[in-house]
């Protein structure tokens, strides 16, 4: 299917969306979305107005509510606090904006967090994509 990318920074997003779309080129059962690259600002405007959460997050999705609509819904990901995660984590900005577009698709697939056992589940199937895209954790 297809993904469709918005950039409302004023940073050069063409390697993230080529590795985004490497990364899905390998999920079977891919439906469309949108991934929207915002600032920390915006981010936090939205974390505000639709979690009532008064900070800068990574990454938030939204699910279309729309059955007739072939799209999964929309991805909001924050690459300043991509880049300040991936050198808080040790681990590339690629792995982290990988985890963050497959955290968010993930999400608009219905998976979600809020248990041990959906969280367990939702960091299988985060981790399975993301070796088979050469970006997982790296042991040490």
């Amino acid at each position: 299917m297809k993904i469709s990318f918005y950039n409302q920074t004023d940073k050069d997003v063409k390697n993230v969306i080529i590795l985004i779309k490497n990364i899905f080129k390998k999920v079977k059962d891919f439906h469309c979305m949108q991934i929207v690259f915002v600032s920390l600002d915006q981010i936090h405007e939205l974390n505000k107005k639709f979690r009532d959460v008064d900070r800068p997050t990574d990454v938030l999705s939204f699910p279309n509510d729309e059955k007739d609509d072939r799209s999964l819904g929309d991805i909001f990901i924050c690459l300043d606090k991509a880049n300040i995660q991936a050198n808080d984590y040790g681990h590339s900005f690629e792995r982290e904006v990988g985890f963050l577009a497959v955290h968010g698709y993930l999400h608009l697939k219905g998976y979600d967090h809020h248990s041990p056992e959906e969280e367990k589940i939702m960091i299988e199937a985060q981790e399975k994509i993301l070796k088979k895209a050469k970006l997982g954790r790296v042991k040490l």
